[in-house]
């Protein structure tokens, strides 16, 4: 089965979001390499994540070396940390789908909607990286609290995918859809502002009414 699936590299994988991804992917079957700053945070980590999937499919790197080991690339970073991130990774990105999961909150006002000067986070990775790179938005409104519950918990959320390339937001929306979800083609990447945004809004909603990992789902496609 791994002999026709993508590797997919998700830099900052150690975090809450990319543990979450990369349980449902493992799940699914896909080989996942970890990366962090630290190679062995990424190794120890996807150890831990074999022993929780009974598989041997994850492995841990280096950031630079995943993104270049990776055959899609998958980001989930912190904003501050994003611009940096991409500048040392942008010659192992090239000829690749970045799937970028960035969201531009400001700590500590997270639940406040910021709009960065570059329009979104993921706008401003595909002009810092290129023409070279293909860059997708999606899963920012997935909580990693649902996520990392596995494969077998169902989550009431949609996944906006947003792209200039319609063949790479295509291989995102399958990505969506192996681990359990229904990815919606929301448009072109200047769309993601709006994704990026729906992220603090649900924040506050988590918030105000006490609960976690809301999430969204759009109507009218039930056919989908």
């Amino acid at each position: 089965m791994t002999d026709t699936l993508p590797t997919l590299a998700i830099i900052g994988g150690t975090g809450k979001e990319g543990v979450g991804l990369a349980l449902r992917w493992l799940a699914a079957g896909y080989p996942v390499i970890i990366g962090s700053r630290d190679a062995a945070r990424a190794a120890e980590k996807a150890a831990e994540l074999n022993t929780q999937t009974g598989t041997t499919l994850a492995s841990g790197m280096e950031n630079i070396a995943a993104a270049a080991a990776g055959q899609i690339v998958v980001l989930s970073v912190p904003y501050e940390s994003h611009a940096a991130i991409l500048t040392a990774l942008k010659d192992a990105l090239q000829g690749k789908i970045l799937i970028d999961v960035t969201v531009p909150a400001r700590p500590p006002n997270v639940h406040m909607v910021h709009i960065p000067e570059g329009k979104s986070a993921c706008v401003e990775g595909q002009a810092l990286l290129g023409a070279g790179v293909k860059v997708v938005a999606a899963f920012q409104n997935v909580s990693s609290v649902h996520l990392k519950k596995g494969a077998d918990h169902p989550i009431a959320c949609d996944v906006l995918v947003c792209g200039d390339d319609e063949d790479a937001k295509a291989q995102v929306i399958a990505l969506v859809k192996a681990i359990g979800l229904r990815g919606i083609d929301a448009g072109p990447l200047v769309n993601a502002t709006a994704a990026e945004a729906l992220t603090s809004v649900l924040v506050y909603i988590n918030k105000r009414y006490k609960v976690k990992g809301a999430g969204i789902q759009i109507t009218g496609l039930e056919g989908l």
